[in-house]
């Protein structure tokens, strides 16, 4: 009611008043797409926090509570089948369950989710890899270079382009992951035991998830966008056909042979639950704070998620990070927020 009674009092005015104002707003464009929201909400900011402990804590909380022989396979698939719990939940919550039916067909399915539904299995699998045989934030930032992927393949498949701004982030990120890479390889010199196995078995396959990473989320985003795919409806759908996929490797894979041999669940114990389903419900958090504080906003919560996993390594393993990784987290954390601040524009508009 007052903003009404001022817009009515000021109308006679208004030939007196220059309209600049509304340009003024107007330049700043990068700003306002990059924040587009002046106040988050209160659940926005609970969905952010518990997002960053959710992202720093995962790789601690896996490599702690996942004991190497543990079968990869079975971890995988039992979060796949947390992911289409968790989402039959929410669609259940949000109404959507009930009216999937309609217009559901098994070949848009396969069409929209089974080639990035692979790619995610393979991608689980060698992640799990890497927890084991990295230690948390040097595993933490060197799974930012799927940011560089992603990109990559966002202009290949989609024609998305990246600014100025944008393309030196990447070359700073890109130069962060040579960095962890090269350390972890002067090591591995140095000794040709425990540190060579990081190398091969934790450096290059966080490398090959994160370029599966990039591809996955590149046709994830074509299947949203073109296809009209619900982010839940996409969830279930790549979650079961990733199962799938792993069900019928293991008909020949090593893992295959281990769970024919011991069962399914050798190596677990309880506490193995906990990685399972906390990598469950970071996904369902990822779509949460996507919606209510924004994509840019989830850039902030990775580079918290840095920090956090720092400060847990220290306080649970009581290993301080290495000269490589000191040196490698300003450039993670400045090209992180660099690329999601300064976002392409379009120039199609001219003033």
């Amino acid at each position: 009611m007052i903003m009404s009674d001022q817009r009515a009092d000021s109308s006679p005015a208004q030939r007196n008043q220059p309209q600049p104002q509304p340009q003024q707003q107007q330049q700043p464009r990068h700003v306002a797409r990059a924040f587009p929201q002046s106040r988050l909400s209160t659940r926005a900011w609970i969905y952010m926090l518990l997002l960053s402990i959710q992202y720093g804590a995962q790789p601690l909380v896996s490599k702690r509570f996942t004991r190497n022989h543990v079968i990869v396979s079975s971890i995988v698939i039992a979060c796949e089948w947390a992911k289409v719990v968790f989402a039959l939940i929410f669609m259940a919550w949000d109404g959507s369950l009930w009216t999937v039916g309609k217009n559901w067909t098994l070949s848009g399915a396969l069409v929209a989710s089974a080639l990035p539904a692979a790619m995610y299995a393979l991608q689980n699998s060698l992640l799990q890899l890497g927890y084991r045989h990295l230690d948390s934030l040097t595993f933490s930032m060197l799974n930012q270079s799927k940011l560089l992927f992603t990109a990559i393949f966002m202009f290949l498949l989609l024609g998305i382009r990246q600014s100025s701004h944008q393309i030196g982030a990447l070359a700073v990120l890109l130069g962060a992951s040579l960095l962890l890479c090269l350390g972890e390889s002067s090591t591995a010199r140095k000794s040709d035991g425990a540190h060579v196995e990081a190398l091969l078995y934790g450096v290059l396959p966080t490398l090959v998830a994160s370029i599966l990473s990039g591809l996955a989320s590149s046709l994830c985003q074509w299947a949203s966008q073109v296809k009209r795919r619900s982010s839940y409806l996409m969830t279930i759908e790549m979650s079961t056909i990733g199962t799938l996929c792993l069900v019928v490797s293991l008909s020949w894979s090593p893992d295959g042979h281990t769970i024919r041999k011991y069962g399914f669940f050798y190596g677990w114990t309880i506490h193995t639950l906990i990685p399972v389903f906390a990598n469950a419900i970071g996904g369902i958090l990822v779509g949460l704070v996507t919606t209510a504080a924004g994509g840019v906003r989830k850039g902030f919560v990775i580079v918290n998620a840095l920090l956090v996993t720092a400060f847990l390594q220290l306080m649970f393993e009581g290993k301080p990070p290495s000269f490589y990784t000191w040196s490698a987290m300003p450039l993670v954390v400045s090209s992180v927020i660099l690329y999601q601040r300064y976002p392409y524009r379009e120039k199609t508009k001219s003033q």
